[in-house]
């Protein structure tokens, strides 16, 4: 016999409101789009603090902007000494949920990696995490203007 028969009513009414019941947990599972927009920093906290050196050789730390991205905010911060990019940290990403911080975990590595070989802010993009490494680009590239490499 046939499971949806019409001899079993409440066997349908389970099965339709089970399949309702699970398209609408995927619906309201969603995140709405939005597109990346850079905030900047507020004037009341500072985002240079420099390192005093004897040699004057440029060291010190700057964080970037904050670049508001679909799933989170993004801001990296930098340390420059000698005039060589030493340090690239980001200080905020998104990590609201495990598939967040899935992702970051092995995406924030590679992008320091990159922006540490690269000396700049022309870095790939790591597969599956587009919308934390553009952020994160856009973050970095206003630390290092900040910092003036």
């Amino acid at each position: 016999m046939h499971a949806l028969k019409k001899n079993r009513p409440l066997r349908r009414i389970v099965l339709a409101s089970a399949a309702t019941v699970s398209g609408m947990v995927l619906l309201l599972s969603l995140k709405p789009h939005t597109s990346p927009t850079v905030v900047t920093a507020s004037t009341d906290s500072p985002s240079v603090s420099s390192s005093s050196s004897a040699s004057g050789g440029g060291a010190g730390t700057t964080t970037g902007d904050t670049v508001q991205t679909r799933w989170g905010p993004v801001q990296v911060r930098v340390t420059v000494r000698g005039g060589r990019l030493t340090d690239v940290t980001a200080v905020r990403y998104p990590r609201d949920n495990p598939r967040d911080q899935e992702i970051n975990s092995y995406a924030l590595p590679q992008l320091r990696r990159e922006a540490l070989a690269a000396q700049s802010a022309a870095i790939d993009t790591v597969s599956g995490a587009t919308y934390t490494s553009t952020g994160y680009r856009q973050s970095l590239q206003s630390a290092l203007d900040s910092a003036g490499l």
